[in-house]
């Protein structure tokens, strides 16, 4: 088990917060090696990331990204508006301005916030969605700026095509090839506007996505529930891109909420540290979580999105609530509710999230579509009706509109925050309640996600496994009922395996964004059973590795 930092929880001391000059500088006067891989583009599983103090998130990786994202429009017949935003990473302005002067001299049709405020990544895929509804031809398509819960020095550039969602496998790999062969040719091809000429250019217009996303969020929650139950509600940002979001919520629709923290800083110094002691905006660590916490007794209800606003974190009475429990309850609430979905649409989760959401979807007579981890699978799910939700342990979920159609089809914090008030109005319980309840019938599951290093012939490995990779007949004591090398909901690749028993399970697989390895278990029978599933599964990790 990894041991927990002794910052872990208390605000960052000044001497460790980046240096956000030295950051910007290095941005544009350093340059990647194209010798060396660790330096090129990259797509993991949600964007490219990296950061200019180590030559992997530079001007140049920037511009050939975007030049990549024009062909592969270009290629496709894109040519509708594509719409732009970034979060409040110290990288994303400069990124941003960067994307902007190669998407204008491509006389690509680009739509920013007003004054390039701050944007959401859910706000970008709602806006392509709204456009594109009804069209064949002129389709929009977007892009985020944004490393989403990464630290301060880090950058991010994510392609949202124009089903709405993140990018899936093949396009991505596509635009990292392109990308990478204009790295190679020092960007020479790459077509750039001056920055002052492309603000001025007939390409470049406004787009109120605060306006479109909150607007249109009847569509979606039942925002009257929430403001006629009169709970006192509270939500942390983080500093992060939905505060503008979060103000305009709480007018637009009267609500009781308070913004417990406004302060916007790329350093993000008043975010508590991360279990390893980094600054890392994750509204799902209950460290990062500390400040809102220590509140938790002041509202009936609190909530945090990370930078970009994907990803969600709801605080009750009894804390902080871990996604896999949360996002069990919002599977029994949202099929109880939403009437008007189709009989027959399904639960999407990704392979590692808990398994009481299968019991739930047993429950509810609702099938549970099982794909890989990343987002990027539940979008034509969701666009064709098939799930009604998608989610993913790592907090991160969207849903239906009351009428079945889509909402987001990448993740979407806000949104579910906003479930939770809705939840809670109309249960009279709190999500942590509903939850709590839910145990109490289908039993009560222990998780618990271990990392380790791991290096690229290690991640090779692991990608490489088949069934007859596993020769273990138990997993802790009880007999295997399943090895799966390819997620059951869309027979896609999980890049690892998992494997399972009646009573529980883990899965192996290499992280797509960081040099780690990731093995999750999880047991119905105690945490005594889960340390027992915990010693066979590193068994089988050591036996793999040392054959």
């Amino acid at each position: 088990m990894a041991v927990v930092h002794s910052n872990a929880g208390h605000l960052p001391a000044p001497e460790t917060l980046v240096s956000i000059p030295k950051l910007i500088s290095a941005y544009y006067t350093e340059f990647p090696d194209t010798e060396n891989r660790e330096q090129l583009v990259a797509f993991g599983t949600s964007g490219h990331r990296g950061s200019s103090f180590l030559h992997t998130f530079n001007e140049e990786h920037v511009y050939a990204i975007t030049q990549a994202v024009c062909d592969y429009r270009q290629k496709h017949g894109i040519d509708g508006p594509l719409y732009m935003g970034g979060d409040t990473h110290g990288l994303s302005e400069a990124a941003f301005r960067s994307a902007l002067e190669v998407l204008v001299a491509n006389a690509v049709q680009v739509r920013v916030a007003k004054d390039n405020a701050f944007t959401t990544t859910p706000a970008i895929s709602h806006a392509i969605l709204s456009w594109n509804a009804g069209r064949s031809q002129g389709l929009a398509d977007g892009i985020v700026i944004t490393p989403s819960h990464n630290p301060p020095q880090d950058g991010g550039f994510k392609y949202n095509p124009p089903h709405g969602g993140p990018a899936d496998t093949e396009v991505t790999a596509w635009i990292e090839e392109r990308a990478n062969s204009y790295l190679k040719d020092g960007n020479r091809k790459v077509k750039i506007s001056n920055l002052s000429a492309a603000r001025k250019s007939s390409c470049l217009a406004e787009h109120d996505f605060i306006g479109q996303y909150c607007g249109d969020l009847p569509k979606v929650i039942d925002m009257e529930l929430i403001k006629s139950s009169g709970l006192h509600l509270g939500v942390d940002p983080l500093g992060g891109a939905s505060l503008a979001f979060f103000e305009d919520i709480a007018e637009r629709f009267g609500l009781d909420l308070t913004i417990v923290n406004r302060e916007v800083d790329p350093t993000f110094r008043f975010v508590p540290c991360d279990k390893d002691g980094k600054i890392r905006m994750d509204c799902s660590s209950p460290y990062a979580m500390n400040g809102l916490l220590t509140m938790k007794d002041s509202f009936d209800l609190a909530f945090a999105c990370d930078p970009d606003s994907d990803r969600h974190g709801i605080v009750t009475k009894s804390g902080l609530m871990n996604p896999n429990h949360y996002l069990s309850a919002v599977a029994w609430y949202l099929f109880r509710t939403r009437t008007d979905w189709p009989a027959d649409c399904g639960i999407g989760k990704t392979l590692v999230t808990t398994a009481l959401i299968d019991r739930v979807g047993a429950m509810l007579k609702r099938p549970v579509i099982e794909v890989p981890v990343g987002f990027k699978w539940f979008v034509p799910y969701l666009c064709e009706k098939r799930c009604g939700m998608g989610c993913e342990e790592s907090a991160g979920a969207s849903f239906l509109c009351f009428d079945g159609s889509p909402w987001s089809t990448d993740k979407d914090g806000p949104l579910l925050c906003l479930l939770a008030c809705e939840m809670m109005a109309r249960e009279q319980r709190s999500p942590s309640e509903i939850y709590t309840r839910l145990t109490e019938e289908l039993g009560e599951p222990c998780y618990q996600r271990l990392d380790a290093p791991c290096d690229q012939a290690t991640k090779k490995l692991l990608k490489s496994l088949s069934k007859d990779s596993v020769t273990m007949k138990t997993l802790a004591g009880s007999p295997i009922t399943s090895v799966e090398t390819h997620a059951s909901g869309n027979n896609a690749p999980i890049g690892g395996v998992k494997v399972q028993s009646q009573d529980g399970w883990f899965a192996v697989r290499p992280s797509g964004t960081e040099a780690i390895c990731k093995l999750y278990t999880e047991s119905f029978k105690g945490s005594a059973e889960l340390e027992a599933l915990q010693k066979d599964a590193l068994k089988f990790m050591d036996d793999l590795l040392h054959k």
